[in-house]
């Protein structure tokens, strides 16, 4: 399979960051990271993808991996920006209909998108949904321990003890391969001025939760959905409660029949999208969608 072309433009006043997988004139998936990762945590479900005949646009956030650091984090690290930097890339790459999949805050930008109340012109080109472990509420006990690691990032004096901390707290994604403990570790280093090691990203994001404390409340956006949905919720999910899931499928896409749940046995917050078992009731659910 030909590497992914990466790429740089200014979306939303931002220099933006995305590889573009697969045959340009292919049916597009637009494949979001979670909050403190990059896009290369979705080179599993790209391969997958381009490989049957998809083009898989994968962008770095803002403040994540090889985007921009927000200039103005307390007013551009929130969801409304997110979105309004994913409507900008639609219109760069003159996306007219997209099969959304975001894992964690990429599910939560996807779940804006597609309502229309974040960006309206973004609504009609979303065909479908896909939110791994990501739901339109999120429990607060889990949001205190993402907070707890991702808003204070610690820095180590070798790559080897950099891994190690990434496969701790990265334990409930299930099982990688060595070989994707490694990428996902490389893909997510940045030397600091000290010489030791961090993972890459702003650590300002996490103000998200303190300037922006509703903006994983998105009840009305999920209401608003009116596109199939497929939501994978990591059996031993800390973020999305099994009562949760039982809210979402008595309103919105749920009570219209669009709403399709999966629980994934061996994995907590999130499935890491790496193996067929992750990835074939995706693929089944976006041909389903067309």
């Amino acid at each position: 399979m030909n590497a992914p072309a990466s790429n740089y433009a200014q979306l939303a006043g931002r220099e933006i960051h995305w590889l573009d997988w697969g045959p340009p004139d292919g049916p597009v998936v637009v494949a979001w990271h979670g909050l403190a990762r990059t896009c290369r945590d979705m080179d599993e479900l790209a391969q997958h993808f381009a490989a049957r005949g998809f083009r898989v646009i994968c962008p770095d956030t803002l403040g994540r991996g090889l985007s921009q650091w927000s200039p103005q984090p307390d007013d551009e690290y929130q969801i409304g920006f997110y979105a309004r930097i994913a409507a900008a890339l639609f219109d760069a790459l003159a996306l007219t209909r997209v099969h959304w999949v975001g894992t964690s805050m990429g599910g939560a930008i996807g779940i804006a998108c597609a309502s229309g109340l974040a960006e309206p012109s973004i609504k009609p080109r979303i065909a479908s949904l896909v939110l791994n472990d990501m739901a339109p509420q999120i429990a607060d006990a889990a949001v205190e321990r993402i907070r707890s690691y991702a808003g204070s990032p610690p820095a180590f004096d070798t790559v080897t003890e950099l891994e190690t901390f990434f496969r701790t707290v990265y334990k409930p994604y299930g099982w990688l391969s060595d070989a994707q403990w490694r990428r996902l570790t490389e893909s997510s280093t940045r030397r600091l001025p000290d010489g030791r090691v961090t993972p890459h990203y702003d650590p300002a994001m996490v103000r998200q939760f303190t300037g922006h404390p509703d903006d994983y409340a998105l009840w009305p956006h999920y209401d608003a959905i009116d596109v199939p949905v497929l939501c994978l919720r990591g059996a031993e999910s800390d973020l999305v409660l099994p009562e949760t899931i039982e809210e979402m499928r008595r309103r919105g896409p749920g009570a219209a029949g669009r709403l399709q749940t999966i629980e994934v046995p061996g994995c907590g917050h999130a499935p890491a999208l790496n193996v067929p078992e992750h990835l074939d009731p995706i693929e089944a659910f976006v041909r389903r969608a067309g």
